[in-house]
């Protein structure tokens, strides 16, 4: 056991557990109570909480009880929070704020009432073209975006699209500016959706913007074919490094498939740049919509 302050200002003991265990209605600090845990990480705990200052349910992205006084763990949380004031647009996750000093440090982010595009693949199967199109058309905005002011996501996945009625591109906790991400020393991401030279350590200095893009290729790839792109051939991690691009499905409209097929190439360089695919996905969106109206 060690001894911290609650929010309330009593004496409290925390055990070094994995978890909070928030209670409903149990403050995380005061004027911010938990309602429901959401989820977490290796280093987090979401929960939806309420915000009496805002007046509004947000997430409070609390890091682990275990990790609190982990400077690593503490560096993380503080270049998160340095990541979502800088990185501020209509489809990346809003931030409120942080409380980093605090004994509970924690995230304060808009709450997205809204199934991870991930969930809905695995419920509901593939999306329909005329679907796919809006969506790609609005994370390239949020990606050209980041790519603009010099940082990479690293993270574009399927899991980490919100499909809200405006689809949020979420989870901002390993974004890094590019001079920054090319000196990682390990690969950064989720396997089945990391770009070549997020695999390779001897590749580490090519990453940037164009590895977001082959990951929202892997992504779009994932949601037209309810299928990932480069799945574990069982020969170890990152078949994308052993594989070409995967066949896209029959369905897809060629220009679609084009353009997909375009960003999953190896050399980053030859990748269209974001908003270079939006602009590829253009015609295909004036289409959707054509077809939107058929349906109706």
């Amino acid at each position: 056991m060690v001894g911290v302050v609650a929010a309330d200002g009593g004496a409290v003991e925390q055990t070094r557990d994995r978890s909070w265990r928030f209670r409903p209605g149990e403050a995380i600090v005061a004027g911010r109570t938990a309602l429901k845990l959401l989820g977490g990480g290796d280093r987090y705990e979401a929960y939806i909480a309420w915000d009496e200052r805002l007046h509004l349910e947000v997430v409070a992205k609390v890091l682990r009880p275990n990790l609190v006084n982990e400077p690593n763990a503490r560096a993380a949380i503080v270049a998160e929070a340095e990541a979502l004031e800088r990185l501020s647009h209509p489809v990346l996750v809003r931030s409120f704020g942080a409380d980093l000093e605090a004994d509970r440090p924690h995230l304060v982010l808009e709450f997205l009432d809204g199934p991870r595009l991930s969930t809905l693949i695995r419920k509901f199967g593939p999306l329909a073209a005329e679907q796919l199109v809006p969506l790609a058309r609005r994370l390239c905005s949020a990606l050209q975006f980041m790519a603009g002011e010099g940082w990479v996501h690293l993270d574009v996945k399927p899991r980490n699209v919100v499909m809200t009625s405006s689809p949020r591109l979420i989870d901002l906790s390993v974004a890094r500016q590019v001079d920054v991400a090319r000196r990682i020393s390990r690969p950064v991401g989720t396997d089945a959706y990391m770009a070549p030279e997020q695999c390779d350590p001897a590749r580490f200095t090519e990453i940037g913007s164009p590895a977001d893009v082959w990951g929202l290729a892997a992504t779009l790839f994932e949601a037209l074919a309810g299928r990932q792109a480069f799945p574990s051939d069982g020969r170890g991690r990152f078949p994308q490094l052993r594989a070409s691009a995967p066949a896209m499905p029959d369905k897809a409209p060629p220009a679609l498939a084009a353009a997909i097929r375009a960003c999953l190439v190896d050399e980053p360089a030859e990748r269209p740049t974001a908003g270079e695919l939006d602009e590829l996905l253009e015609p295909l969106g004036d289409w959707s919509v054509r077809a939107i109206r058929r349906l109706r």
